[in-house]
């Protein structure tokens, strides 16, 4: 159960440190390997994709920079590895709490075993994992969202803004995880628009083939939706859903972004006027309250939950194009008026 009261997010500043984790990825910026341990903080391992995917793993590293701005203290992050295995991801997290850092947090249920092994060496270190509920232990706090509740808001968005009555979903890895995505967003759709057609394709059966890391891989998927008269098309798939904005773009069509806002990230900024909106869940937020509860000896553990009443979820209104839309606007104000006070529930499977 939670143990802290969530605090809003804000902030910018940034640093990272350098690791000798030869087996284990590299890191960021470096500083002096003289750094007092009990000067150091929050650390993050990125899942696949790594910082710069403009979704996931951005959105964790926002929230390691406001703990390093608000809290003074060292702080790192590290990459992933091509083909690495658990023990890899258990190796660079027990480096980290080994080196004084705390917490140490997982980005991504790809670290499930690595974090249950690394807190059980370490239990005075207080570990996290993003986006994965099944490690269950007295210094692990599981940091989830109802991400099918922001999905659901999407597919209302897409069903206003399709004029071909057929809409797409791009999943990164055919996992239950991204089925929350593809749940979410078809039912929204259906619920607003029962005509229009929903178009869903995963990229890859597990995160070693890709699914999560190739612009190439979303962007052939995206071509193929659009091809069948997709005219919006909503991605769950990390750096992948760079390639389907990118196709998006290209054939004068919405894409949906997700975790992130997307229309705000400057690495696709020749695409924003393409991007309709963004699905997010707001990873920074719960990277940064679990560091604070460490700083505030109250280390959250258990399942830590965002949703759409708590504001953890939901859909970024940047483009000016989608916020002045009314009719976008009243449907999902509705709809999400409806899921929080339980008159919708949303799928999430």
């Amino acid at each position: 159960m939670r143990r802290v009261t969530r605090i809003a997010l804000a902030g910018t500043a940034t640093a990272s440190l350098a690791l000798a984790l030869s087996a284990c990825g590299g890191t960021s910026t470096s500083s002096s390997s003289s750094d007092n341990k009990g000067d150091k903080g929050l650390a993050i391992a990125y899942d696949v994709g790594g910082k710069g995917d403009q979704s996931f793993n951005d959105a964790a590293f926002e929230g390691l920079k406001q703990a390093k701005a608000e809290f003074k203290y060292k702080t790192a992050d590290v990459e992933p590895t091509d083909g690495e295995t658990d023990a890899d991801k258990e190796q660079r997290l027990v480096s980290l709490a080994k080196q004084g850092y705390n917490p140490v947090v997982g980005i991504g249920y790809a670290y499930g075993p690595a974090v249950k092994a690394a807190a059980a060496k370490y239990p005075k270190t207080t570990f996290g994992i993003v986006d994965d509920s099944t490690v269950t232990a007295k210094n692990v706090a599981d940091l989830v969202f109802s991400e099918q509740e922001a999905s659901y808001l999407a597919g209302v968005a897409a069903a206003k803004a399709t004029k071909t009555n057929t809409v797409g979903f791009v999943g990164g890895v055919d996992v239950p995880l991204i089925h929350k995505f593809e749940a979410g967003f078809e039912q929204g759709v259906k619920d607003t628009k029962p005509g229009v057609k929903v178009l869903s394709q995963y990229l890859t059966q597990t995160a070693q083939e890709g699914g999560f890391s190739s612009p190439d891989k979303g962007k052939t998927a995206a071509e193929g939706q659009i091809e069948k008269k997709a005219d919006v098309v909503y991605a769950a798939a990390g750096l992948s859903g760079q390639g389907v904005i990118e196709a998006a773009s290209a054939k004068k069509v919405w894409a949906i972004g997700v975790d992130s806002d997307q229309y705000q990230q400057e690495a696709l900024a020749k695409y924003k006027d393409s991007i309709l909106t963004s699905a997010t869940k707001d990873v920074a937020k719960a990277v940064y309250n679990v560091a604070k509860s460490v700083k505030d000896g109250k280390p959250e553990s258990g399942i830590v939950r965002g949703d759409l009443k708590s504001g953890e979820v939901g859909l970024a209104d940047s483009n000016p194009e989608f916020k002045s839309n009314t009719a976008i606007q009243d449907a999902v104000k509705a709809a999400q008026e409806k899921i929080i006070s339980g008159e919708i529930k949303v799928k999430s499977s």
